[in-house]
């Protein structure tokens, strides 16, 4: 994948461009994403993110290759609790989930159902197969991992070195409820 990809929300009134291949494309299955998940499902209009087997896909970018093209006004940000050091990013026109950021991190794990069927990344690996009860139900596709591998951050730290150990700054403009 190269060039710009132009994504967005169920609407099409938040649109964001994504440059180049993204750092890795993974289905995440922590308690957190799960929880998450199924909370911002509830709001009006908002469709579940999750896979059959409960994994939230994401390809991550980093953020200096993400601009936002339009819907800036629409994006509030949800957090599980107050003291949350992840947010996850909604787009309140139509309640879509766009991205998770975590707190510090150079990039953005950014929700593939954004991207229609025919261009949407495919993952690579899931992560954080460890937090549930029971992973024999999950399909043998990709490596299913326990938790995050030394590779996996290697490919993230790999990036922020690429951007000068840079964090760009994604403002939002409310807070939601879910």
């Amino acid at each position: 994948m190269s060039g710009t990809t132009i994504i967005g929300c169920s609407c099409g009134r938040t649109r964001l461009e994504v440059l180049g291949a993204p750092i890795l494309v993974s289905e995440c299955l922590c308690n957190s994403c799960r929880a998450a998940a199924d909370r911002l499902a509830t709001l009006p209009g908002a469709r579940n993110i999750l896979t059959s087997y409960r994994a939230t896909p994401c390809a991550e970018y980093r953020k200096d290759r993400v601009r936002i093209l339009s819907g800036a006004e629409h994006m509030s940000e949800f957090r599980l609790s107050a003291d949350s050091g992840s947010r996850r990013v909604v787009a309140t026109c139509c309640n879509t989930p766009v991205f998770l950021e975590m707190k510090g991190a150079h990039w953005l794990s950014i929700y593939l159902h954004l991207w229609p069927a025919e261009a949407r990344p495919k993952a690579e690996m899931r992560t954080m197969a460890g937090d549930l009860s029971d992973a024999s139900n999950l399909p043998d596709d990709i490596p299913n991992l326990k938790s995050h591998t030394v590779s996996f951050y290697a490919k993230l730290l790999r990036a922020w070195i690429a951007m000068g150990f840079r964090n760009p700054k994604i403002e939002v403009v409310g807070k939601i409820d879910a």
